[in-house]
């Protein structure tokens, strides 16, 4: 899609809930979303893009009213109109990222830093998931921690986005890979970013996880579909579990749920307002 005028909606992270953004993306019918970080401020924003209406001017009241409504601030609220792809908006906000002890997050269009053992090259266009996030980011540190330690012979990506955590992971040796996400053009995403890092894994289209056992299972989606599905996700888990999407204080109750599934609360890491959960059976 090429040449598309779209509307964007960019609202802080500090000012809106990620579920609740979630939400005003539902009402309005959003083409697409991100999470994105400013490469000089470091600022985090929620962002979605809406077909233009014919009346413009009606459509940026009805968008600033209904976030007013949620809760926010109308100084955090901003609107514009883009006349570029919208697919690939997110290119000006993103550069290669160094994180945890090897990894580098990069788009394509940008150079690999050369203290970094593992590259990894995504261009997610239209599928959430770059690396600048805080539970994304907290999530490449805890399975590279893990696969530091051992090489996971199998893996469950569920809700996988771009498929960034799961093709980390391959690029680390994980072997045995499924990315599952309800939205078709994560599904592509995957396996689009899978072939540029050379990686193989299997991405299907689903809500559900499957009832096999991985060895390693991530899951970066947010509280409430992690506390639906907590009893098949802990199923899942043949070994070690990481959830994220959550704020630090949601983290409490999620180990309480899927210890409830037999799984014992390993550790949890906090970035800004932002938790990453880890339990192991």
């Amino acid at each position: 899609m090429q040449n598309v005028t779209c509307v964007e909606l960019r609202i802080s992270v500090k000012a809106i809930a990620e579920d609740t953004f979630m939400q005003l993306k539902s009402i309005f019918n959003a083409l697409g979303g991100s999470e994105e970080s400013d490469v000089l401020t470091g600022e985090a924003a929620h962002v979605a893009w809406f077909e233009v209406s014919d009346n413009q001017e009606e459509q940026y009241l009805r968008l600033t009213t209904a976030a007013q409504v949620l809760g926010v601030d109308e100084h955090d609220i901003h609107i514009t109109t883009l006349s570029d792809d919208w697919a690939t908006a997110w290119q000006d906000h993103w550069t290669a990222m160094p994180i945890g002890k090897s990894l580098c997050v990069r788009p394509s269009f940008c150079d690999a830093l050369p203290d970094r053992a593992v590259d990894v090259v995504l261009d997610p266009g239209q599928a959430f998931g770059t690396g600048t996030h805080p539970t994304t980011y907290l999530c490449l540190e805890a399975i590279e921690d893990y696969c530091l330690k051992q090489t996971p012979q199998s893996l469950l990506d569920m809700g996988a986005g771009s498929g960034l955590l799961a093709i980390t992971a391959a690029k680390m040796g994980a072997q045995n890979i499924v990315c599952i996400d309800y939205d078709p053009l994560s599904v592509e995403a995957c396996e689009v970013n899978a072939g540029i890092n050379g990686v193989d894994l299997q991405s299907f289209l689903g809500d559900t996880p499957p009832t096999q056992t991985f060895e390693l299972v991530v899951a970066n989606i947010l509280y409430n579909p992690l506390i639906d599905m907590a009893q098949p996700l802990a199923a899942s888990v043949g070994k070690y579990l990481i959830l994220s999407g959550i704020l630090d204080t949601q983290a409490p109750a999620l180990i309480q749920a899927y210890q409830a599934h037999g799984l014992t609360h390993h550790s949890t890491r906090l970035k800004e307002e932002w938790a990453v959960v880890a339990l192991v059976r």
